[in-house]
């Protein structure tokens, strides 16, 4: 069917189609101090717009919102239909707190009351 829309009219809907996408996704990917909207976000890996992304590489940060999802190794893959693809390399999801080096009992009280 698009084949029979004009050339206009084909790149207005992909332009309407990636603006509702990035107002949709809340999902954002921080590069040093740098910020990009992710289009597409699957468990292997994440899609940007490839007309304002740069072919990242490295140890970046995931965020829904303002929450801390993940810190991930990432290398561009491939383009296509205006997104830049990237690929995990490591995904580790993000804690509030530092692991413990020792096993904590979940039975053992909280605090002491005198």
């Amino acid at each position: 069917m698009s084949d029979f829309l004009p050339k206009e009219v084909r790149e207005g809907l992909e332009l309407a189609r990636k603006a509702a996408q990035k107002k949709k996704s809340r999902l954002r990917v921080e590069a040093g101090s740098e910020s990009y909207r992710i289009l597409r976000f699957w468990s292997g890996g994440f899609a940007l717009d490839a007309e304002t992304a740069p072919h990242l590489r490295g140890l970046v940060d995931v965020y829904d919102g303002g929450r801390h999802l993940y810190q991930a190794l990432i290398v561009a893959s491939s383009e296509e239909a205006g997104e830049l693809i990237f690929e995990f390399k490591r995904n580790t999801a993000a804690t509030d707190k530092a692991p413990l080096d020792y096993y904590r009992d979940p039975q053992t009280p909280i605090a002491l009351l005198r």
